[in-house]
């Protein structure tokens, strides 16, 4: 592990998200205030100079970067991002290549954000696509989902990167020493599932992985795998589902307490329920890594505002000093090699 960098600076793209670039900014300027972190502020000129006036920054890390152009909601990733160069997330990904910044953070769309990455970090050896982990913080600790969302159409040497990568993030951040991959299907034999899913399984078995084979739906939580494998589709909406697990489980559970004896145990596991809630949505407003690309790329849900904006920056800097890009970089050497 490389030596903990005494400060890191971190771009924002402040045009990306549904509350950018206000909350953006906002946000941004209460990380920055914590003295940790360098900010740079990338947007268009006018813009950033209207809504750095409403905080006093004088003594604040914070630096601007112009980029007159954005990329539009609804836009076609691929096109906006190759149409407009002084795009907002093309000019802040610039400044990661070119080693100005550690990292980067984005509420953009996910898709353009990607393709973004790619054009201007590039992608890793081996690694056909970037990809989101997923971890299911609270009721498996030692799982992570991979794809979380990046990933649309798929093929199996992609589902393979996938699993690399899992067991890369099982590793570094879970602390698993030998990672236990599984294919989300919907049987357990080698035969079930899509022809995706039968061609990756081939694929997995001959990868060198812990590959224990498929696992179903309610193998999910029950730590039978630390890394599950899946296309971002299926990925994206279980862990959407899984998000909000707690809210309308605890919902339930108010709806009881009046017709239920013992509503004072009711409560305690209401309690419970709540502590559950606020842990997966923590872990959802930190955001997630793009993980396969040449750089520290940081997504957020579009709908990040301020208190978001603030804990992706910090959960990046810890990212940083974790140094989990070179060492994926590393993995995958070793994998190519052997």
């Amino acid at each position: 592990m490389q030596a903990k960098k005494l400060k890191i600076r971190v771009a924002v793209d402040t045009m990306g998200g549904d509350y950018a670039p206000v909350e953006i900014v906002k946000g941004a300027v209460g990380a920055a205030s914590e003295g940790k972190v360098d900010i740079v502020l990338v947007g268009p000129e006018a813009v950033l100079q209207s809504e750095l006036s409403k905080y006093d920054t004088s003594h604040l890390p914070i630096t601007t970067v112009k980029a007159e152009e954005v990329v539009k909601e609804g836009e076609a990733p691929a096109f906006a991002i190759y149409h407009k160069p002084n795009a907002t997330i093309n000019v802040a990904m610039e400044l990661v290549k070119s080693g100005s910044v550690d990292a980067i953070i984005s509420a953009g769309a996910t898709g353009a954000v990607a393709v973004s990455a790619m054009k201007i970090l590039g992608l890793m050896q081996g690694i056909g696509r970037p990809v989101i982990c997923a971890p299911f913080v609270g009721l498996a600790p030692k799982t992570v989902l991979v794809d979380g969302g990046a990933n649309v159409d798929c093929k199996p040497h992609h589902l393979l990167s996938f699993a690399v990568i899992g067991s890369v993030y099982a590793k570094k951040l879970l602390n698993v020493s030998d990672p236990k991959v599984a294919l989300l299907s919907v049987g357990v034999e080698e035969g079930k599932g899509t022809t995706l899913i039968k061609e990756t399984y081939t694929l997995l078995q001959n990868s060198g992985l812990n590959f224990i084979g498929n696992i179903e739906g309610y193998d999910i939580l029950a730590e039978k795998a630390n890394v599950i494998v899946c296309d971002g589709v299926i990925g994206n909406v279980l862990m959407k589902f899984y998000e909000r697990m707690g809210h309308y489980f605890a919902r339930w559970l108010r709806r009881q307490v009046d017709i239920l004896p013992l509503a004072g145990s009711v409560m305690k596991i209401l309690d419970q329920v709540r502590l559950f809630n606020r842990i997966t949505r923590n872990e959802r407003d930190g955001g997630a890594l793009l993980w396969g690309v040449r750089g520290m790329v940081h997504l957020l849900h579009g709908d990040s505002q301020a208190k978001q904006v603030s804990q992706a920056i910090k959960r990046t800097a810890e990212l940083v000093n974790l140094d989990v890009v070179n060492f994926l970089e590393t993995e995958l050497f070793k994998m190519n090699r052997n």
